[in-house]
């Protein structure tokens, strides 16, 4: 084993086992990184600190460090690190943004906490660092998404979420849900059936079967498969359902 290998294995592990003992209160501080926000007013910072509580990051810049005590936060020391967005908005990176709110996956205050840390020789820029999550994992010091750490010191983190499973699922027995029925938009042109079954039978401006698939719910989604063969999607808000520009209720 190199010198490099063991400092991946023992990089900050006792941090990590205070992060996985966190029931989100604390907050947690990397400190000491280069951080590439791909913010277009923070930029780039050496000698930095990222702070986070639970999914949101609330402090970035140098110094924050100071405070790490008064707030009882977990500190992980990232020195000679560099800390990029684990989320690569590449329209930014091809000058694509014209204002500053357009950008996506910036490590900005009010963000998601979702970043990289690699050591510094692998991150030349943001597309080089991420590359190394790619073809060199095991020289990740972390991956985090949404406050939770997913891989560490080069291996999984145990208890982290697993993908689902590739394909088509299986349709869930709906029976009783309060979202079946037939849902009406406001002009009465598009009336949805969501079935017990999992399937879907659209009604367009009194033509029936119109569209017809299959659906499953996911949270407040639905994700539709026409038998035509093509994907679209829905969300519950509350006692809608909108869908493709249309706002539905049940009838």
């Amino acid at each position: 084993m190199s010198i490099t290998d063991t400092d991946t294995v023992s990089w900050n592990t006792e941090a990590l086992d205070e992060i996985l003992s966190n029931d989100g209160g604390r907050p947690v501080l990397f400190t000491n990184a280069r951080i590439l926000t791909m913010d277009p007013l923070i930029g780039a910072m050496v000698g930095a600190d990222i702070l986070f509580v639970g999914s949101l990051i609330v402090g970035a810049g140098p110094g924050i460090v100071t405070a790490a005590e008064d707030d009882n936060a977990i500190v992980v020391d990232c020195t000679g690190m560099t800390i990029v967005p684990a989320v690569v908005d590449t329209i930014a990176l091809a000058g694509g943004r014209g204002r500053r709110s357009t950008y996506v996956a910036t490590l900005t205050p009010g963000n998601a906490t979702d970043f990289l840390v690699v050591p510094d020789e692998l991150a030349d820029d943001v597309p080089s660092a991420v590359a190394t999550l790619v073809s060199r994992p095991e020289q990740v010091r972390a991956l985090v998404a949404a406050g939770c750490p997913v891989l560490w010191a080069g291996t999984d983190v145990p208890g982290r979420a697993t993908a689902p499973k590739t394909g088509i699922p299986a349709a869930a027995d709906l029976t009783g849900s309060p979202r079946v029925g037939v849902w009406i938009d406001r002009n009465d042109f598009l009336h949805q059936e969501l079935t017990a079954d999992g399937r879907y039978d659209e009604t367009r401006g009194g033509r029936p079967h119109a569209y017809q698939g299959r659906y499953w719910i996911d949270g407040d989604r639905v994700d539709y498969l026409d038998d035509l063969g093509f994907w679209a999607y829905g969300e519950f808000r509350g006692d809608e359902l909108h869908h493709a520009g249309y706002v539905m209720k049940l009838g």
